[in-house]
């Protein structure tokens, strides 16, 4: 069997903890063996509408990792971009296509850098796409 082979898609918009997320997934797909591809989209929102595009491309990935932030602000808008990112990532899994969630949801900056930093979630994220991976290829569903 070859090596798995990730696509990293990373919203950009708070470019720091972007980079720290990237820097967590793309370390764990190496130590796992995997290959990695980065991409970056502006925001959460875009996150799944780039998977779909890189599925109807038929790029070749097994798995997409996701990785962003949406930090609560003033208004409403953090509700629906928390919502509606995770409901097209489950979208997608639900449809048959591995997705890891790395897209952190936090009320300010000081707990997004603690998750991308000190609970290293992007190489959560890519832990999970690798295990749904792993239970696709044992139950042949490939």
């Amino acid at each position: 069997m070859s090596a798995p082979k990730l696509l990293i898609i990373a919203g950009a918009f708070y470019r720091d903890i972007a980079d720290a997320l990237i820097k967590g997934a793309t370390e764990a797909a190496a130590a796992a063996g995997a290959q990695a591809d980065v991409i970056e989209v502006p925001g959460a929102l875009e996150i799944p509408g780039a998977i779909v595009q890189a599925e109807i491309g038929e790029a070749g990935y097994d798995g997409y990792v996701a990785l962003g932030c949406v930090i609560r602000g003033e208004t409403t808008h953090y509700d629906y971009v928390c919502g509606e990112s995770a409901r097209g990532l489950m979208e997608l899994n639900l449809n048959g296509v591995i997705a890891g969630n790395g897209i952190l949801t936090v009320e300010n900056r000081s707990q997004a850098l603690k998750r991308a930093v000190d609970k290293n979630k992007g190489a959560d994220a890519t832990q999970a796409a690798l295990s749904l991976i792993a239970l696709r290829d044992k139950f042949g569903a490939a």
